[in-house]
C-alpha cells in the first residue's frame, strides 16, 4: 500500500520523484547485498533513525522482498544495544503495526 502523501508527491512533482526513485535504485545497485538483506539494512535504519513513516514503509517492502516475520522482530531486537531499550520498544511497535495487517490480509 503506497501512502496517500507519496502518492501526492508524484502528482504534483513527478520529474522529482522520478529523480528520487532512481537515486534509491542506483544506491540499491551500486553494491553487491542481495534486495533482501537491503531491505533488512533499510529497516534497521529506519529504525535507528526514529522514522516511523520510513519504518512502516520498509517493514512492507521487507515482506514483499521475502523476509519472514520473525526475521523483522529480531531486525528490531537487536537494535537495542545500539539505540536503547525504550527506542527499541517503540520502533519494535512500528514494526508490529504492519505485521498485524499483514497477518490480517493472510486470513
Amino acid at each position: 500500500m503506497i501512502p496517500k502523501p507519496y502518492k501526492q508527491m508524484h502528482k504534483s512533482y513527478p520529474e522529482y520523484m522520478q529523480a528520487y526513485e532512481s537515486f534509491g535504485e542506483e544506491a540499491r545497485n551500486a553494491g553487491p547485498l542481495s534486495p533482501r538483506d537491503v531491505a533488512l539494512v533499510k529497516l534497521a535504519i529506519s529504525l535507528g533513525a526514529g522514522l516511523e513513516g520510513a519504518a512502516h514503509s520498509h517493514t512492507r517492502k521487507a515482506l514483499e522482498a521475502g523476509c519472514t516475520p520473525e526475521e523483522l522482530r529480531h531486525v528490531a531486537l537487536v537494535s537495542a544495544p545500539t539505540i536503547g531499550f525504550p527506542t527499541m520498544m517503540r520502533a519494535r511497535t512500528w514494526v508490529e503495526d504492519v505485521l498485524e495487517k499483514h497477518d490480517e490480509s493472510a486470513s
